[in-house]
Order: C-alpha cells, then sequence, then structure tokens
C-alpha cells in the first residue's frame, strides 16, 4: 500500500475524539505528505509589514525545501520571491532579516531589482535574455500588518481571511508598530504536537505558574465552545459595544478563527503582576481598559494574543518529522521607548518561561509517542475541545487533499 493509501486508511478508521496514530507524529513519508499537501500549499505567515519599513528592507525564512525570500520594493509594495538565483540557483539573502539596494546573489553577483527583474549578469553573451530571468515570484498578502505566502501556483482564496480578521485586528494598528523583541526555539516535536498542545489549557496549572497568573483555565478561553460561557459573553458584549469586534468567528472549514477573550480578574497584559507591560498604548484608537487577549489562529502557521499594551505573534515551521521551530515576537507602538515606556523583561517574561515549558512538554510528547507501544488515547471533551478540533481538521483537510478533491468556498463563517 503506498502513502496515500494508508493515510486515507488510517483517517477512515480513525476513532473520533482519539489522538492520531504513532505514525502521524513519527514517520517520514507521512511528514512529506503533510509538507506536500498543506505547508507547500496553503497561506503561511510570514511576519509583519512593519519589519519591512522601507525599500529593500527584506526577511527571509525556510520552508520545507524551498528558502522565500519578502522584500519591500520601490514603489513600498511587498513582494515575495523564492530565494534562489536564477543562474545556478544560490540562495540570495541568507540572513533573517536586513536591508539591500539590490538583491545580489553572492555566487556570480548576478543582480535583480527589488520587484525581482534581473538587471546584471556578466558575461552571458549577445543571445542572453535578461527578461526571461528574473525571480520567481510567490504569492504574497498582507492584512492589517500580518504578511501570508503561499507557495502553491494557485493558492486559495486569501479574501476569506481577509473579511474575516481585519475587522478584528484594524483597531491595533499593527502596520504602524514595532517588534521590539523576538526569539526562536526549536521544539523536538511534530509539527501537529506543537498545535495541539497550544489548543488545550488542561496542562496549564500543572506546567504555566506564570501565564496563568493572568490567562484563564476555562476550556471555553482555548477551546471552539467559547459560547457556552457567560463570562466570556459578557465580556464581548462589552467590547462590542466600544466598537471592537469581539465575538467567536472561524471559517467553514475550521482553518482560522479569532475572538476576545477576557483575561483573569483585573489583568490587562501578560505580565507576572497583570498590569500592562508598556505604558503607551499599543494602538491610540483602542480606548477601553480591559479588553483582553484577541485571539487570532491560522492553521498551520500561527497563533497570535493582542492585548491593549502590545501584541505576540507566534510562527510554527516544521523543520522534520519530530523538529518543529517557533518563532515569537512582541510588538509595541512604534514610538514607545524600552526602558521609558516598558521594561523588556516585563513585558517577555511570561511567554518565555511559557515557550521553555512547552516545549518540554511537547519533547516529553514526543519521546513517548516514538514508543512502538503508545496507542491513539482519548481527548478530554471538557478541557481539550480545541485540540479535537484541530484534528479533526487536519484529518478531513488532509483527507481531503489526498483524494484531490475540490475545496469548499471559504467565504462563510460559522
Amino acid at each position: 500500500m503506498n502513502v496515500r493509501d494508508a493515510m486515507l486508511a488510517k483517517f477512515q478508521q480513525r476513532k473520533s475524539g482519539y489522538s492520531l496514530d504513532r505514525e502521524f507524529y513519527i514517520d517520514p513519508d507521512f511528514y512529506k505528505q503533510d509538507m506536500e499537501n498543506i505547508w507547500y500549499r496553503d497561506w503561511l505567515f510570514v511576519g509583519h509589514d512593519c519589519e519591512l519599513p522601507k525599500a529593500g528592507s527584506y526577511i527571509t525564512m525556510q520552508v520545507g525545501d524551498y528558502p522565500v525570500l519578502v522584500v519591500r520594493d520601490g514603489q513600498k509594495n511587498i513582494r515575495a520571491f523564492h530565494n534562489s538565483c536564477r543562474h545556478r540557483g544560490s540562495r540570495i539573502c541568507s540572513a533573517a532579516k536586513g536591508t539591500a539596494a539590490k538583491l545580489v546573489c553572492p555566487y556570480h553577483q548576478w543582480t535583480y531589482e527589488l520587484d525581482g527583474r534581473l538587471l546584471f549578469a556578466r558575461d552571458m553573451g549577445a543571445d542572453f535574455k535578461p527578461a526571461e530571468f528574473g525571480l520567481k515570484p510567490i504569492h504574497c498578502e498582507t492584512v492589517a500588518g500580518y504578511i501570508f505566502v503561499s507557495l502553491a501556483e494557485a493558492p486559495m482564496n486569501f479574501q476569506p481571511v481577509r473579511a474575516m480578521v481585519e475587522p478584528y485586528l484594524a483597531p491595533h494598528r499593527l502596520t504602524e508598530a514595532k517588534v521590539a523583541f523576538e526569539m526562536t526555539i526549536v521544539e523536538n516535536g511534530n509539527w501537529k504536537l506543537t498545535w495541539e498542545n497550544n489548543r488545550e489549557c488542561y496542562h496549564c496549572a500543572g506546567s504555566h505558574p506564570e501565564l496563568c497568573r493572568t490567562y484563564p483555565e476555562a476550556p471555553g478561553a482555548t477551546g471552539v465552545d467559547a459560547h457556552d460561557d457567560p463570562e466570556i459573553a459578557e465580556h464581548w458584549q462589552r467590547c462590542e459595544a466600544a466598537g471592537l469586534p469581539s465575538k467567536f468567528v472561524m471559517d467553514q472549514l475550521g482553518q482560522f478563527r479569532t475572538a476576545r477573550m477576557p483575561l483573569l480578574r483585573d489583568a490587562v497584559s501578560y505580565t507576572m503582576s497583570g498590569k500592562a507591560a508598556v505604558s503607551r498604548p499599543l494602538s491610540d484608537t483602542v480606548l477601553m481598559p480591559k479588553i483582553g487577549t484577541m485571539l487570532l489562529f491560522h492553521y498551520p502557521s500561527t497563533w497570535n494574543h493582542v492585548l491593549g499594551d502590545h501584541a505576540v505573534s507566534f510562527r510554527v515551521l516544521p523543520k522534520g518529522p519530530t523538529e518543529t521551530e517557533v518563532t515569537t515576537k512582541w510588538l509595541v507602538h512604534k514610538d514607545a521607548k524600552e526602558g521609558v515606556d516598558y521594561s523588556l523583561d516585563e513585558m517577555t517574561k511570561v511567554w518565555i518561561a511559557t515557550n521553555d515549558q512547552d516545549r518540554r512538554i511537547i519533547e516529553e510528547n514526543q519521546i513517548g509517542i516514538l514508543s512502538p507501544a503508545y496507542r491513539a488515547g482519548p481527548y478530554s471533551a471538557v478541557h481539550e475541545g480545541g485540540v479535537i478540533q484541530f484534528v479533526e481538521w487536519y484529518c478531513d483537510f488532509m483527507a481531503r487533499r489526498l483524494r484531490g478533491d475540490r475545496m469548499p468556498h471559504l467565504a462563510e463563517v460559522a
């Protein structure tokens, strides 16, 4: 049986409400199918457009076998390209971020304009046509300060994503923010374990003492049943009365969603005290106190917390069957000054600790799954509704892709 048929058979035989079989977390061939059917075909979060403040600013990332380059061109548009020279394939930009007047391949100095056009290729002969050797473009979209790319030749329609998330993000004016700090960690676990751990707070009381000072363990805050929680419903009512879209919305495939959630008691930020980490608000237009955290999820590559004083974005990238890279960025108002308006230690302490705790959890989870004795186990319907939803999304999405089904139109939200 080939890998495609083996995966489809497991999807058909899988018991609902249970974790995935061992192969989904460890098998190189199953991992390759994940990459080809999800990561190489769907919209992926890259970073924030405030990271590209001027023409020539660029950021790079590696998606499986594909090096990706995102740059702001001379007309201030954000573009994405395959980070591979059209001469002999060398990577053009090796730094994670930087600024360049032109994009110059370090191997033989082929030189590209910021819009991808080939400008200079030395001694290539009279018949050489530079117009035929520009950088290969990648589909790129921006929404309210977030940059997404898709490696697919014909990507899924991005408009439903924009229509859903822009009203929630726009009041926070993240296009005018700046990244105050960022960090990248590598978790020795499958990318799906990273997401499963993120989608529940069943583990929080025993693992995250810093986060539990401000973030509720209530299943509705992390899962998909927020509508059943009266405290959350009251929070939505207050926020929406102040002009902030807040209610839980999700697309019909369950791939992306957003909602605004309350923090515990009088907390307004993810700090040890619960007080604001940044004295200058992230946005001058969001004046209501205690707005909680705006949660944004987009499978497979990002989850986010947007607060009144700062925002935190997380980017997930698989590096192998049992290795995942997680990049966290803290954003503040563009004019906020470190040491005056905020302390980096105070702002980052909770999530630095939580990230490391999650890394250890995921790595222990992966070690246990590597055992041939591992068998799929049941999720808690009370506490792990978000995990169930993620795994159901993964199974349904992959099965559709493996069968070659046409994806339904994504304009509707639930």
